[in-house]
């Protein structure tokens, strides 16, 4: 019996709190690939990151800085790690990290390191204050929307949209506001957390969908899973869905594969219209948070995402499950207050 080839994969977003990161999802899938063995080295913003603790599922973790120290700290701080470690393949899971990561891309490669990344420009135009003139480019229905910049624009809204409106930050967090008021409240907590523009939307009303899967950078769709919301937080975020078939979600997502050529993991946020027209509401640039929902269903896409990081040929995964659910929840680990202490103080555990 031939033995496992064994990598060593770097993933960040450990955080597994009520809007979880990505990461602990990866890592899990991870740990079932049947074409290797994984040693997984965490990356943690944060000493509280639940991902940390976890040492079934990492084996090792490493303060990382955040994506606005600068591309020579990150690279300086991976150095360090990739001495240690000896990182074959990086994976970032947060939105905020690829604008680095794509840059640093050559330089890591260079060093031993592989990654599976959009192009900047994959990752420019696919931006929420983007989005008007993404749909316009590929013919795919988006709602309408509007960059701000500043507050008192909120007050004339109302000459372009119609309450309710979705407000949202440039990386991350999404408010129906009802209300000027209220759209004010959000542009500011959002801007305050984010920066500038904030994007305001048009609130399409109907039933919310998810798709997520894998491109190969050709136009070639090695996977895409469609999944309907069945439970959502207050945050939007989903903690209950099933797998579906649905031509039509499935046709959208090999028309974005095909027309942007995309590479590496995604996720498409859809709502369905009562004429049944899908409308893409965002374009998360790497796997969701559920994306462990894929081995469920017969399609392993962080596996699949490694080896394409490695140059090799994937084929596309062709069926996959339908009816499968997840459903997240919420447990107390209880560790040693000296783990907290050392990742704190020595930035490593």
């Amino acid at each position: 019996m031939n033995k496992k080839r064994k990598l060593t994969i770097a993933v960040s977003a450990l955080n597994a709190i009520d809007s979880p990161g990505p990461g602990v999802a990866v890592i899990r899938a991870l740990r079932e690939a049947e074409s290797f063995d994984v040693r997984i080295i965490g990356l943690a913003y944060e000493s509280l990151e639940p991902g940390i603790y976890m040492h079934d599922l990492v084996d090792k973790t490493y303060q990382f800085p955040y994506p606005s120290a600068g591309i020579e700290t990150i690279l300086e701080r991976l150095d360090y790690i990739h001495e240690k470690e000896k990182i074959d393949v990086l994976i970032p899971n947060f939105d905020a990290e690829l604008y680095p990561f794509i840059r640093l891309e050559e330089q890591l490669k260079e060093r031993g390191i592989a990654m599976c990344l959009p192009t900047m420009e994959q990752f420019e135009e696919r931006h929420k204050m983007n989005l008007n003139a993404f749909g316009e480019k590929y013919n795919i229905r988006v709602p309408k929307s509007k960059n701000l910049n500043d507050i008192s624009d909120i007050y004339t809204l109302n000459e372009e949209f119609e309450y309710p409106l979705l407000v949202k930050g440039k990386y991350y967090d999404a408010y129906v506001a009802y209300n000027a008021d209220q759209a004010k409240t959000f542009y500011n907590r959002i801007s305050a957390k984010w920066g500038y523009p904030i994007i305001v939307q048009e609130f399409i009303h109907g039933t919310e969908f998810n798709v997520t899967g894998l491109g190969d950078g050709t136009g070639q769709t090695i996977s895409a899973i469609p999944m309907r919301k069945q439970y959502i937080t207050d945050k939007g975020k989903a903690w209950g869905g099933i797998s579906i078939s649905d031509t039509k979600m499935l046709e959208l997502t090999h028309k974005f594969i095909s027309q942007t050529k995309w590479k590496g993991g995604f996720e498409l946020e859809l709502m369905k219209d009562k004429e049944n027209h899908f409308y893409l509401l965002e374009i998360n640039p790497r796997m969701p948070a559920w994306i462990y929902l894929s081995v469920g269903v017969g399609h392993n896409i962080p596996e699949a995402l490694v080896k394409l990081a490695l140059g090799e040929k994937v084929p596309p995964f062709g069926d996959y499950k339908v009816g499968k659910m997840f459903v997240r929840y919420a447990w107390d680990m209880i560790v040693d207050m000296q783990d907290f202490q050392t990742i704190s103080t020595q930035g490593e555990l």
